[in-house]
């Protein structure tokens, strides 16, 4: 057998493995999606992985507006603009102060910065379950407890460690010299910062405003532990919606309701998920 032949068996049989992979881990999308459109009585008959034989709009239908998620029949519409409030602001802010802390610790260092740098990438190794406690007992003191600006309290101050730790190593590749020169003719703090980094802080910034938007769209704990029944998130609506079914078990709606759940975040890495593989590559692991 010549190389060349060799090689193309060889590329060949790698393909079908990934090819192999991909229908394994897509497999439960395609059963969720496909349930989804079904009525109930073709999945309790067996048929999970056929396609519907009559096709519906009733279980997303029933998902959104018609569901039993609470104590009254209000679908997880509610809870998905409930997501939005609190990822929005808090991703913006997050992705901001990371910022201005990458800028500190990089271009403008001090005695001690090292050090400062080290304890605020100490947050990122706190488990969640730690500060449960300490973070209700202060949202009570401040009067946010079961409130939406209280759970986007809760993220940017657990999701600022992550984010000065991108722009900190994004910056420290940055020329120092063209920092310097701004300075020397007159730009102060604020202005090198968004006139000079910020305009070039492009690719991290989609790195970082994806890895928060997943992370807090897909937080369950936090929003169970820290919302009432009007500021709950779309996880934690989600949650009641499967548990709150009696008797037989609405499947088809309990697919539809999470596939609603992970359509943003679905989305975000369709649209920008090239750029997040760009923003890794061009400084966020360096450093």
């Amino acid at each position: 057998m010549t190389p060349i032949r060799s090689n193309s068996v060889a590329r060949y049989a790698l393909y079908g493995v990934l090819a192999l992979f991909c229908i394994y881990y897509l497999m439960p999308l395609y059963v969720m999606v496909v349930n989804s459109f079904k009525p109930l009585s073709e999945i309790t008959g067996g048929g999970m992985v056929a396609l519907p034989e009559a096709w519906t709009l009733a279980p997303w239908k029933s998902a959104w507006s018609e569901a039993q998620v609470g104590v009254e029949a209000t679908g997880l519409r509610p809870y998905f603009l409930n997501s939005f409030l609190m990822v929005i602001p808090a991703v913006a802010i997050t992705t901001i102060l990371g910022a201005l802390n990458g800028y500190v610790l990089t271009k403008w260092q001090f005695r001690g910065s090292t050090l400062l740098f080290g304890f605020i990438l100490f947050g990122c190794f706190i488990p969640f379950q730690v500060v449960l406690i300490p973070m209700a007992r202060m949202l009570g003191l401040m009067g946010l407890a079961g409130t939406v600006p209280g759970l986007i309290f809760v993220h940017i101050v657990y999701g600022i460690s992550f984010s000065t730790l991108y722009f900190r190593n994004y910056y420290a590749a940055f020329p120092t010299e063209l920092v310097r020169a701004a300075q020397i003719d007159g730009a102060g703090f604020f202005t090198v910062f968004f006139r000079i980094l910020l305009p070039s802080s492009g690719p991290i910034a989609v790195v970082c405003v994806i890895w928060l938007f997943t992370n807090i769209w897909n937080d369950f704990l936090f929003g169970a532990s820290f919302s009432d029944f009007d500021s709950q998130p779309m996880t934690v609506a989600l949650n009641n919606l499967v548990q709150s079914s009696t008797g037989v078990k609405e499947y088809n709606v309990h697919f539809a309701g999470a596939i609603i759940a992970a359509l943003p975040t679905l989305l975000v890495y369709i649209v920008a998920g090239r750029f997040f593989v760009r923003g890794l590559m061009s400084g966020s692991v360096k450093g």
